[in-house]
Order: structure tokens, then C-alpha cells, then sequence
């Protein structure tokens, strides 16, 4: 069963986005916040395996309290649930950490899909922040980008950019062991080896540092 801890200050919102999550007898929404403080406090007590988190919320914004999560309680996963997509909001949210970005826009489908990615390991971006992310990496300095990212990656080992170029495809622990012929076990322990080579703070930055070393191709 995967435990989610919901954080909106609406509580239709919240009412609606827990109805959709209920469609998916895996997973149930332990604890409900209606600000970022609150949300902090909920998820040191429950532990719940994800947290989803909106951005504008009082006392504490979504953001904020995604990096204190992110601090206090790592074996949470954070996923930011929004209305909003602009580039500054996706930026600050990958940097403090978060595995997944969703729109409250989009797809109910796509909230069920996310949670169980990052619930699983993965990352999870919806398709039109995926598209923000590879549109802003295609613009100016990509080269520069890319030269730097290849100076990166050199540094793993063959395997490791193996796994790393599945990292950014987006497949979860389970489906790399797949891939790869590995227990989930061994990729596990690669994917941590690699973050901490590159000093990379999530699953989400490793993958947008893949795909400007050009170890995966964006199909989004």
C-alpha cells in the first residue's frame, strides 16, 4: 500500500484529488494538510511514502516545505501538485528536491501514474512541465550544457551510464533491474552511488543531467 500525505488549502481541492487517488486500491491518503507548516509536521508523524504538495499555501509555501521534508524526512518522496507551471516555480521545485511536478490541469491519470512512479523510485514529470524542462535545455547554452554534462558522466563507469541513461528515461528501480538483468537490490545501490558522484540531490536532476550528456532522447 503506498501512504500519501495530501497538502492544499483547499479543501475541495484536497476532496477531489483524494477521490481520484481512491481509484487506485494501492494507494490511501493517510494525513490531509491545509498549509505547508502543517504539512511538515504530518509527515514527520505519519512517514507516509509520498507527499503532495501544492505550491501557494499559508504559513509555509509548497516549495519551502518540500526542502524541509526533503531534510527531515528523505525516505519521503515529494510530488508539487499545481496549477501553476511557470519555469521558476519548476526550477526551485527540482532543486529542493522533488521526484515528481504535476498540473492539476491535466490528467487524472497522470496523478495516480505519478505518485506510483515516485513511490517506486522513479521520477515523474507531467508531459507539459517535461516539455518546459526540454524546451529551456534546447535553448541558449545547451552546448556548453551538454560539454560539461559529457565531463560529468565520464566519470561513471560503463554500467553506471547504463543505468544512469534508464534513470533518465524515467524507469523506476524495478524496471532497470529488468532491463539490465539485475536484482532491484544492485540498481538501488548503483542509483545512490551515482547521486552521490555527482552530487546530485534527486532522481530528477540525475535524469535532466542524462539527457544533456545525450545518454537518453526526449520523446516527449
Amino acid at each position: 500500500m503506498i501512504r500519501v500525505l495530501l497538502a492544499d488549502d483547499e479543501a475541495m481541492i484536497r476532496a477531489g484529488v483524494r477521490a481520484i487517488l481512491n481509484t487506485d486500491g494501492g494507494i490511501e491518503v493517510v494525513a490531509e494538510a491545509a498549509d505547508g507548516r502543517e504539512a511538515i509536521e504530518l509527515t514527520a508523524s505519519h512517514r507516509p511514502d509520498v507527499a503532495l504538495l501544492d505550491i501557494r499555501m499559508p504559513r509555509l509555501d509548497g516549495l519551502s516545505a518540500a526542502a524541509e521534508i526533503r531534510r527531515e524526512v528523505p525516505s519521503t518522496a515529494v510530488v508539487i501538485l499545481t496549477t501553476f507551471d511557470e519555469d521558476a516555480y519548476i526550477s526551485r521545485a527540482l532543486s529542493e528536491g522533488a521526484a515528481g511536478f504535476l498540473l492539476k490541469a491535466g490528467d487524472p491519470r497522470e496523478l495516480v501514474q505519478g505518485v506510483r512512479a515516485v513511490a517506486d523510485g522513479a521520477a515523474y514529470l507531467s508531459p507539459r512541465v517535461a516539455r518546459h524542462v526540454i524546451d529551456e535545455l534546447s535553448g541558449g547554452g545547451r552546448m556548453s550544457r551538454g560539454a560539461e554534462a559529457r565531463a560529468r558522466t565520464a566519470e561513471l563507469t560503463e554500467r553506471e551510464r547504463d543505468v544512469l541513461a534508464l534513470v533518465g528515461s524515467g524507469l523506476s528501480n524495478a524496471e532497470i533491474a529488468g532491463r539490465l538483468y539485475l536484482v532491484e537490490g544492485t540498481v538501488k545501490s548503483y542509483v545512490s552511488a551515482i547521486l552521490n558522484r555527482l552530487g546530485m540531490r534527486n532522481r530528477v536532476q540525475a535524469a535532466i543531467l542524462a539527457y544533456e550528456a545525450g545518454l537518453v532522447e526526449a520523446d516527449v
